[in-house]
């Protein structure tokens, strides 16, 4: 058995051209898409990086691995406790020990390790690289040593190799003799001229007033991602910016695929192409940044071609990405984890039923202190700190009419919030009951000060705006946060 496993940082589905999206960004993925299944409403269960693959390869909720953020005691895990023995039970259960237990030998090119500290993702693998730039590499850097490893242990039998590239995260870094594929190509049409209009006079940071967070500069290293967007007609250097990323990491990866042919085992390869979070493209004022709990930001891709399973199909239920734990365990008869979270989804892969979840919640801790509930075609997204952006407590979006998240509903429909209230509260009672931890990671968060992309920003923030022309919101913000940072 071989097993690639291809990991695109910060990929949006919907800039996918077998999602849909009406440029032409990922034509050698659209090639694994057709030949396996495409899964069309799966998730990460907790945003951003560190918190997404922390929830995969441990196959548990962020609330009960406390591994929600980027700083502060969230960007860690909480110690396993009084019960762990010689070795830490999540780490020897955890997503690559799967095909470890199953007899492959497990190799990873990321740099996700060393950038977040996170050191419990190489758990399992026999063998890693990190080109060393923390995450500031781009494509090829990665795909030359992958493509080195498969020359020498391609053709072999039992392998499981992970492939992560970083081009989509910002900064926006495709090389600039990649050129821009998509000079010609119209912007999405949902963001009109209008709504940026509406948007440049928002409090946000990662709004299109300062792109870089809480102010406008911009590296010179990094032509393709603005410090700030001016007018509606630059947006097309943001939007272009993320596009090349992803068309740049597709054709890297392309040359993966080429290998495996030349190898003569593309055929006989389990691929998985997914993500660890999408990307605020204008969603809620925000852009450039992967900062909310919504579908912009934990609405991910999959696509796996399984050797022997169905091909050209695709699948609607609900799927937290950490099912992907017992659904490879299920597939390569392994025995499961109680502790993990995840339904496999393994029949799927097989062409038989497998309806999925009734309903989603996912987090996001870092750059805000939201959940939301996904369920039918609605969106209900509770936040308890808004990142400096004046959110409303609660908001309801009708996705199915409102992909974009352009109009809040929950004013018209109290049932709708109630319900999506109810299924926040079902959850957090449901995880703290299964946990070995008697605490809820969102008030360790608050406790500490908020979202850790936030603590220390608010009066940079408001003196920014102060210099920019809007005093009105720095006062407000400092009406709301100054008594929460000062508790």
């Amino acid at each position: 058995m071989r097993i690639l496993y291809i990991d695109i940082d910060t990929l949006r589905p919907d800039h996918m051209g077998c999602y849909g999206y009406f440029r032409n960004t990922t034509p050698r993925l659209d090639e694994i898409a057709r030949d396996g299944v495409r899964f069309d409403r799966a998730y990460c269960s907790d945003a951003p990086c560190l918190p997404s693959r922390a929830a995969l390869i441990s196959g548990m909720l962020g609330i009960k691995t406390g591994a929600v953020g980027h700083g502060g005691t969230a960007g860690d895990r909480w110690l396993y406790g009084e019960k762990r023995g010689f070795r830490d039970p999540v780490d020897e259960n955890n997503f690559n020990n799967i095909f470890r237990k199953a007899g492959l030998y497990c190799c990873s090119f990321s740099s996700f390790p060393e950038r977040h500290s996170s050191y419990w993702y190489s758990a399992g693998f026999h063998e890693t690289h990190n080109v060393g730039k923390g995450g500031g590499e781009c494509a090829n850097e990665v795909i030359d040593g992958a493509l080195e490893w498969l020359e020498r242990r391609g053709a072999q039998e039992d392998w499981y190799l992970h492939v992560h590239v970083w081009d989509p995260h910002t900064p926006y870094r495709a090389p600039a003799d990649f050129g821009n594929p998509f000079a010609k190509d119209p912007l999405p049409d949902w963001l009109t001229e209008e709504l940026f209009r509406q948007h440049q006079q928002l409090v946000s940071p990662h709004g299109c007033n300062e792109i870089n967070m809480y102010d406008d500069h911009e590296s010179s290293m990094y032509p393709r991602h603005p410090g700030k967007i001016n007018t509606y007609q630059d947006l097309r250097r943001l939007f272009d910016g993320y596009d090349c990323g992803v068309r740049y990491a597709d054709q890297q990866l392309g040359r993966v695929l080429d290998q495996l042919k030349k190898l003569g085992i593309y055929e006989d390869t389990a691929i998985i192409v997914t993500s660890d979070h999408g990307e605020n493209l204008g969603e809620l004022g925000i852009y450039g940044e992967h900062g909310t709990a919504d579908e912009c930001t934990c609405h991910i891709p999959l696509i796996i071609k399984w050797p022997g399973g169905v091909k050209g199909t695709t699948d609607n239920g609900f799927h937290y990405q950490l099912d992907l734990c017992p659904t490879m365990a299920e597939l390569l008869n392994i025995q499961g984890n109680p502790d993990w979270d995840g339904i496999s989804f393994a029949p799927a892969l097989h062409g038989e039923p497998c309806p999925g979840r009734e309903y989603l919640v996912v987090s996001q801790l870092a750059h805000v202190c939201q959940r939301a509930a996904r369920f039918d075609h609605y969106l209900y997204i509770r936040t308890v700190h808004d990142g400096f952006r004046l959110l409303n407590r609660e908001m309801l979006f009708d996705l199915e009419a409102d992909p974009h998240e352009i109009q809040d509903i929950s004013q018209e429909h109290p049932d709708l919030c109630a319900k999506g209230a109810r299924l926040l509260l079902n959850f957090q009672e449901d995880a703290m009951l299964s946990s070995r931890y008697a605490e809820d990671p969102l008030w360790r968060v608050m406790r500490e000060g908020g979202p850790s992309h936030t603590v220390g920003w608010l009066d940079y923030y408001c003196a920014h705006l102060e210099k920019t022309g809007r005093s009105e919101g720095a006062r407000r913000l400092r009406e709301k946060f100054s008594q929460k940072q000062d508790s």
